[in-house]
């Protein structure tokens, strides 16, 4: 788990079991007090294992841009959390 804190919350990292997958997420917590809001991180992927769930979800808070002022999460513009962008060795040679 990885912790911030930025504008007016904190914010924390981590993954949470659903079924026989893992999730990755951040909790948003107002410093002024009350509850928490989540939210699911990578949501296109599942995770086998708990430590790649929470490795990917403090990468995101990592790459987090800032919170809007409800404490919604800001990622730069097509944020996956994920390289898919980079070429495989050898993809290029392929076409």
């Amino acid at each position: 788990m990885a912790e911030r804190t930025l504008d007016r919350h904190h914010v924390r990292s981590g993954a949470t079991r659903e079924g026989s997958r893992y999730t990755a997420w951040l909790a948003v917590t107002p410093l002024t007090g009350g509850f928490p809001s989540y939210f699911a991180i990578c949501e296109n992927r599942s995770f086998r294992e708990p430590e790649v769930a929470e490795a990917a979800a403090a990468k995101a808070l990592n790459d987090l841009l800032g919170l809007e002022d409800d404490g919604t999460p800001v990622f730069p513009e097509g944020y996956t959390g994920f390289d898919d962008d980079a070429s495989s060795p050898g993809e290029a040679d392929e076409l």
